[in-house]
């Protein structure tokens, strides 16, 4: 693939005449608007957490109203102030803020806060970092942090005050060279360890610092594979470190297989191994609470005050005030150096334990789900450490070793040695498709778009979060819960929904539910029925495991009463339609802690494993299927930033917004891949200067990815390819309904199109209503806007209407309850109560879901375990019933008709 500088775009956009003037946001910011800054009430998710814990979100501002250059204060419920720092996540075109990120320390939480204009608190304790020639040092005043630049060692050591409570954190992996299926084969496995290649300060503090870590894993002959990136989060006044861990797996599944995936490092134990503890928390708050040398239930009794200190974790009484019969036997009581938690399934955890390497292991206990969360160290401190998501990505493990010696070696492995290797293999042989003619008609009967050697895994990635707590002394019980439940669901600040609603962003296609008419009532109690119902079809149905955690299925087959988990691509649903859309606007008008959490774990799934981060389809994703790589369709509709932006701007993560900016050049992808390579009627050769993209699902995803890194501030090369393309349709006869164009990287233009007619059910429903709503309010291009509103007419029009503006009909077209949606749009640009009443019409008789259906599930005991089942739902459907739902209510939601 020819790789063109950005600089060539720039130049040959300007040679062209195609280069327009930069923004304001590029050349200063417009002054905000007389009015004061608002001010917003900030909650928590979930409550207010039980723990102290630093917290980063991201809160939007109406167009206008905030400086660029603005300062913002935290306050309490109360009126005291909060120590934050604050930095701005996107602009509006006229340069005032649009989304801002505030990031709070490790103080106790309040239970509300109130953000505004003002001077920031200073933290008592700033955290801050140093930059040393071989080393980082951060300290957030609680413990102090050596990040090393190169080598092996992420971390070198972890203090707290004078006391070393961990040190030497490392990746490790376990490398096996294949997989046999015969009972006697052999396979042979080497271990690699992290190889530290770049280190970046992204942020530096008051509050908030964060270091990103960049290498490979690598064995001691020196090969290298599985690039990995790693961010270490610190907050002022925080015990705790956490941890975002990416991988990207860089073989093509069929050698070189993941046996074990893990981060590894060691405690110091300093104290007597009677006073030294382990804990692993299992399901809810239940923990196993164990010393290494236990003196509980022996024959001889040391005394009560003795057993209860064990028991609490705190130091026991002096030796010499014990019952000497314990005393003088101290060494005839064996130490448990070594436990592991092992969860191999949602359904199962064990836990066993034995003295030391070499020696067996003793069954301690089994369990359901594990909180992902233990601790290894003494009364004079130690590590709680936690694996988020811990059960729902099995096969996940902790191990502990050698907590009888003078360092204990923890290992939480995001993949557990313990399971077999990652089978990443193809699932079938191909069945002798190796003809585009064959792969149709396997389309035809499996609905999958099969091509050999497509269905591979090169260049998918995972992304896991962890948190490290250096501890000085063995936490209490209901300390330790606290933190388990913190590992499972991390303190999330959130704005309220009216605040979302009233700031217009996201294309201003949502508003809180309002059930005071009968008719919009009804329709809200669909849209919770079918939240509800895939929320249970997740557990029901156990939609889990390390690379299938965050995804739904498809479609269900009525006979087998499944969900179609093998047919082709009927199973994985990888974003087909847009239910990543569905679940965010859902979150947006309700602020539902539900939604947010599965919205959360669809996104963390659906940017890393269904879209590709190496290799040459780097920037595309793979269409649903057997297999989330599987499927030969390797398409921008997939990998597009619009299912990323809500949760980026939420939250500011900068894992999700690496995703989005490694989309910004995603246009080069059309040099590798002709996504209408297998139904084209004639020779068609990729050009750099005439690239065939689709106007619907292709350029949609393309304009994501600019408006995107636009607006956060960045390269204008994006706006000008935004801006270029928009200008070239509208300037295309047809415009959208045109259906594809002729685009130039060197000018970001698409070239004049003859008169045309190519419309797609999929081309719109892939995020293209909620960009264009977005582009609408943001450029000035009247004529952009009037060839969208022509879509939006026309989809659900009549033949005579078709025909009349663009000289053909469309044809016979489905989705057309999905596209209500586009028809209520229009209604409100053009201030049309006719097609309003259209919209609704669309809405209640299209070919999706009608208001007489059974809107309830029926308990069903004859599958492997008891289900609910609502057979006539399918996720595509779903998933536009909730869009088109969400945005009619929104926009012609006080004209509302009954079916």
């Amino acid at each position: 693939m020819p790789e063109i500088a950005r600089r060539d775009v720039l130049k040959g956009m300007a040679a062209t005449g195609a280069a327009l003037p930069l923004p304001a946001l590029f050349q200063g910011a417009a002054a905000a608007s007389a009015a004061a800054v608002p001010e917003v009430s900030i909650t928590w998710l979930e409550g207010r957490p039980a723990l102290p814990a630093g917290a980063t979100w991201g809160t939007p501002w109406p167009r206008g109203a905030v400086p660029r250059d603005q300062a913002f204060a935290l306050t309490a419920a109360g009126g005291a102030a909060v120590p934050v720092q604050s930095w701005p996540l996107a602009y509006w075109p006229d340069g005032t803020l649009k989304w801002t990120a505030h990031a709070i320390g490790a103080a106790a939480p309040a239970e509300s806060y109130t953000l505004g204009p003002g001077t920031a608190a200073a933290p008592a304790t700033p955290v801050t970092v140093t930059d040393a020639r071989n080393h980082l040092d951060v300290d957030t005043g609680v413990i102090r942090v050596r990040v090393r630049k190169e080598g092996s060692e992420l971390i070198a050591h972890i203090r707290r005050g004078e006391v070393e409570i961990a040190r030497g954190l490392r990746l490790v992996n376990l490398r096996q060279d294949a997989i046999k299926d015969d009972e006697e084969g052999e396979t042979r496995r080497e271990r690699y360890l992290s190889d530290v290649r770049k280190v970046t300060v992204e942020q530096r503090g008051p509050v908030r610092a964060v270091v990103r870590v960049e290498g490979r894993h690598q064995s001691r002959k020196g090969r290298a594979w599985l690039p990995f990136t790693v961010r270490f989060y610190f907050y002022a006044g925080a015990e705790s470190i956490r941890v975002v861990h990416t991988f990207v797996f860089d073989r093509d599944g069929t050698r070189d297989f993941v046996a074990g995936l893990g981060v590894r490092f060691e405690v110091p134990m300093r104290d007597e191994t009677y006073n030294r503890h382990v804990r692993f928390v299992g399901e809810g708050h239940g923990m196993l609470a164990e010393a290494v040398k236990g003196i509980t239930g022996l024959r001889r009794d040391p005394g009560a005050a003795v057993r209860a200190a064990q028991v609490a974790g705190t130091r026991l009484p002096d030796v010499a005030t014990w019952d000497t019969r314990v005393s003088s036997r101290l060494d005839l009581i064996p130490d448990w150096g070594d436990h592991t938690l092992s969860q191999l399934s949602a359904e199962g955890f064990t836990v066993r334990k034995r003295t030391r390497e070499g020696y067996g292991w003793v069954d301690v206990d089994q369990g359901r789900r594990a909180s992902g969360c233990g601790y290894v160290g003494g009364v004079s401190g130690g590590v709680v450490f936690g694996l988020r998501d811990f059960w729902q990505r099995h096969p996940t493990q902790l191990d502990i070793r050698g907590a009888q010696s003078d360092r204990a070696e923890v290992t939480l492995w995001l993949w557990s040695p313990e399971a077999g290797p990652m089978d990443t293999r193809f699932y079938h042989d191909g069945m002798g498709q190796d003809t585009y003619p064959e792969q149709l008609q396997g389309l035809e009967i499996t609905y999958e778009d099969y091509e050999p050697g497509f269905g591979t895994p090169y260049g998918i990635a995972r992304t896991s979060e962890l948190t490290l707590w250096a501890v000085a002394a063995t936490p209490a019980a209901d300390r330790l819960a606290a933190m388990a439940d913190a590992v499972r669901t991390p303190p999330q600040p959130v704005n309220p929904a009216a605040h979302l609603v009233a700031a217009k962003v996201f294309g201003g296609l949502f508003a809180p539910p309002d059930r005071s008419h009968p008719a919009a009532a009804a329709v809200e109690d669909h849209l919770d029925f079918l939240f509800s119902y895939y929320k249970g079809q997740v557990e029901q149905r156990h939609w889990y495991g390390f690379w299938n955690h965050g995804d739904i299925m498809h479609t269900y087959d009525t006979d087998r009463r499944v969900w179609r988990y093998d047919v082709g691509g009927y199973a994985w649903d990888n974003s087909e339609l847009s239910p990543d859309l569905w679940l965010w606007y859902a979150y947006l008008r309700s602020g539902r802690p539900d939604v947010y959490r599965f919205a959360e774990a669809m996104t963390r799934h659906t940017g890393e494993v269904d879209v590709y981060h190496l290799g040459p389809w780097a920037g595309l994703g793979t269409r649903h299927n057997v297999q989330h790589w599987g499927c030969s369709a390797k398409q921008q509709r997939i990998s597009t930033a619009v299912y990323r932006r809500i949760f980026y701007y939420l939250t500011a993560d900068e894992r999700t917004g690496d995703l989005m900016r490694a989309l910004v050049d995603s246009d080069r992808t059309f040099l590798a891949l002709d996504p209408l390579r297998k139904i084209r009627t004639e020779p068609y050769e990729p050009d750099p200067e005439a690239l065939a993209i689709g106007l619907g699902t292709d350029w949609t995803g393309l304009a994501a990815a600019w408006l995107t890194e636009w607006e956060r501030g960045g390269d204008p090369v994006a706006e000008r390819k935004l801006r270029a393309t928009m200008r070239t349709i509208a300037a295309m006869p047809n415009g959208f309904v045109t259906g594809e164009g002729l685009y130039s990287l060197s000018t970001g233009e698409f070239a004049p199109a003859a008169r045309k007619v190519a419309v797609s059910h999929l081309s719109a429903m892939f995020g293209q209503v909620e960009i264009c709503a977005e582009l609408d309010d943001l450029v000035d291009m009247p004529e952009f806007e009037a060839a969208w509103l022509q879509y939006c007419r026309l989809f659900n029009g009549t033949a005579a209407e078709q025909t009349a503006e663009t000289g053909a009909a469309f044809g016979n077209l489905i989705l057309r309850q999905g596209h209500s949606r586009l028809t209520a749009y229009a209604a409100v640009r053009l201030g049309r109560d006719d097609l309003a009443a259209r919209a609704w019409r669309e809405f209640y008789t299209g070919d999706g879901y009608a208001p007489d259906l059974p809107w309830r599930s029926e308990k069903v005991a004859t599958t492997l375990n008891p289900t609910e089942e609502a057979a006539w739902v399918s996720t595509n459907t779903t998933a536009l019933y909730g869009l088109a739902a969400i945005q009619n209510l929104a926009l012609i939601g006080d004209r509302i008709t009954g079916p």
